[in-house]
């Protein structure tokens, strides 16, 4: 089950060893990443990622720029090739450091690019205007001339007409800017509007970002799943962890860091909320896995979830987290996790 325990430590680690090193030291490890070859349909999109999506919603505010090129590095190093931010994330600061590292690298076209767009506060919302401001200061910032999966965040804007957001997003695929469309704080109406629209002949909307886990169950158990699945709309959930809660690194108040990521830990911190985690533990034992891990096997265990959105702080958590698309869980084990999170 441990499909990436091989090959771990920093760049640095895995170069070639001097002679002084003890001949049982772990071999370096060269060529393609372990996960090169895991690739999943991200539903009708064309493109195919892999099953876990890093997410940059922590650079540029509590991930400096020299370790989100570090975790950049080590997920890629992986073979993961899905990286998600907003324009939204740090005012704009996370698409500078991604579009950085994607020039550093020379890994613009080995990764599938999704940004979400609509809640920056120079361009807020859908309208027409706003909406190709907002793609041409993300294309600006990531230093790209083309976002693969844009996803329309609604959560500023739910008034604007959708018939014209989707007229202008056509005009941002026919110049190339926008290769296919996903949609973030849609309700189930909407998105059937969207749908109603799209066989005249608008844009479709082929994927969306709903938070979902294992103890953030709501809204999406419900019609919004139920539209999911009836337009075969690829998930992409994000707050996979909860803001960290089910990593299993965060048990008691006294552990919670301080601030709005605190409270926001400290929420979990009950009696369902331990129930989770001792029902992640013991799964987590059986499969001799991270406990992180398990939480994003159950959620790629859901109908309709592609590609579960994760941000992290360190490098070394990558580790934990890629570990997730290699672990199967048993149909036991996924009703013992679903029902300790009910």
């Amino acid at each position: 089950m441990r499909l990436f325990s091989v090959g771990a430590g920093t760049p640095g680690e895995r170069a070639p060893q001097e002679h002084e090193d003890h001949p049982s030291a772990p071999i370096p490890i060269v060529g393609p990443g372990v996960g090169e070859s895991i690739r999943a349909a991200l539903g009708e999109t064309g493109y195919e990622t892999f099953p876990l999506m890093l997410g940059a919603a922590e650079f540029g505010w509590n991930v400096d720029l020299e370790t989100s090129h570090g975790i950049l590095d080590r997920y890629v190093e992986f073979g993961g090739n899905a990286i998600h931010t907003a324009d939204g994330f740090s005012g704009g600061r996370s698409e500078h450091i991604l579009g950085q590292w994607l020039r550093s690298r020379d890994q613009r076209e080995r990764v599938v690019l999704s940004v979400r767009i609509g809640a920056h506060a120079d361009n807020p919302g859908l309208g027409s205007v706003n909406l190709v401001r907002a793609v041409e200061g993300s294309l600006t910032r990531l230093g790209v001339d083309r976002i693969d999966v844009l996803y329309l965040d609604a959560t500023l804007d739910a008034t604007t007409n959708l018939e014209d957001t989707l007229a202008t997003v056509e005009w941002l695929v026919e110049a190339g800017k926008i290769g296919a469309l996903g949609a973030y704080g849609f309700s189930p109406e909407r998105l059937v509007e969207a749908r109603i629209l799209a066989s005249a002949g608008y844009p479709r909307i082929t994927v969306i970002d709903t938070p979902y886990n294992l103890v953030r169950r709501q809204p999406f158990e419900g019609d919004l799943r139920l539209v999911a699945g009836a337009q075969n709309l690829a998930v992409t959930p994000s707050h996979a962890l909860e803001h960290g809660f089910l990593s299993g690194r965060h048990r008691t108040k006294a552990l919670a860091s301080r601030g709005v990521r605190g409270e926001q830990l400290r929420g979990h911190l009950n009696r369902r909320g331990t129930k989770v985690l001792r029902a992640l533990d013991q799964v987590a034992a059986e499969l001799a896995v991270p406990v992180a891990a398990v939480s994003i096997a159950w959620l790629l265990a859901q109908r309709t979830v592609a590609a579960p959105i994760v941000n992290t702080f360190a490098t070394d958590h990558v580790d934990e987290l890629m570990q997730g698309a290699g672990v199967t869980l048993s149909r036991v084990q996924v009703a013992d996790l679903t029902r300790a999170g009910a």
